[in-house]
């Protein structure tokens, strides 16, 4: 297989998938699925098809990328096309939007501008970003961070913004003296039972966390889907292991769980 599929070869199969939802939504031709739904009933699906494309990639599963990556491409032609029922814009001006901001973002490639290491292209993607928002009328510094994040995400990317500007703890240790003062403020409500200020204490933790994540020059979001995957792992350990005693986990007592947790633990370990 060539190493650079031909231009027209790339224009064509985009050209045919545009064609395949014009004929899912046709009015009296199409999928009856395809026409009820709108963008904020096909919004859910665009974040799940690229979290799957993330997990593909987590898994070095190169053979399942393109089928994945193939799927969330179809989100985007999804929204062009009922865009350009309604009048809005069509796929072209989607393709165009990127194309030009790649080209504006990148002036030392496509333009004048000297060569830059990474940190510099970092650098400068910030600042064109910041442009653009004040082209935009979004002066405040966490202008432009979606709502409709992560919420780990968020957290990390609003104080990551106001960090900019001088506003963070002087490092990790600062984070953690942080959470030991959440944790404390949590414990005071406990007793309490009120269910909205125990909301806000987890919520001011999790924060924390997040942010703490961000000194640390780690993803909270990969954090967290780690530490999934690790009690997925080690909780099917523990079925496994009643399983070949003829028993399901509801049969056991918590002592019994909990030492074949242990033993999957070190067994992970070793």
């Amino acid at each position: 297989m060539p190493d650079d599929m031909p231009l027209d070869d790339a224009e064509r199969e985009v050209r045919r998938l545009l064609d395949i939802m014009r004929a899912l939504r046709a009015p009296d031709t199409g999928c009856p699925w395809d026409q009820a739904q709108s963008f904020e009933s096909i919004a859910p699906y665009t974040i799940e098809e690229a979290y799957e494309v993330a997990d593909a990639i987590a898994r070095r599963d190169l053979a399942a990328l393109p089928d994945e990556l193939g799927d969330l491409l179809f989100q985007v032609v999804f929204h062009a096309r009922m865009a350009e029922e309604a009048g809005h814009f069509h796929f072209a001006d989607v393709a165009r939007s990127i194309a030009d901001k790649m080209i504006r973002r990148h002036p030392h490639v496509f333009g004048a501008a000297a060569p830059r290491d990474a940190s510099r292209q970092s650098a400068a993607w910030e600042e064109h970003k910041r442009g653009e928002r004040a082209a935009r009328a979004q002066t405040g510094v966490l202008s432009g961070v979606a709502a409709t994040l992560p919420g780990l995400t968020r957290a990390a990317k609003l104080t990551a913004r106001a960090a900019r500007v001088g506003f963070d703890w002087p490092n990790a240790s600062a984070v953690l003296d942080k959470l030991d003062e959440e944790i404390g403020e949590l414990r005071a409500e406990l007793a309490g039972g009120d269910k909205q200020r125990l909301q806000d204490e987890l919520g001011d933790m999790l924060f924390v966390l997040a942010n703490l994540a961000r000194k640390l020059d780690l993803d909270p979001e990969s954090c967290i889907r780690h530490a999934n995957d690790k009690f997925s792992r080690r909780f099917a350990a523990i079925e496994a292991s009643l399983a070949a005693e003829g028993r399901l986990p509801a049969e056991a007592t918590l002592a019994e769980m909990e030492a074949a947790w242990q033993a999957a633990k070190v067994a992970e370990r070793g």
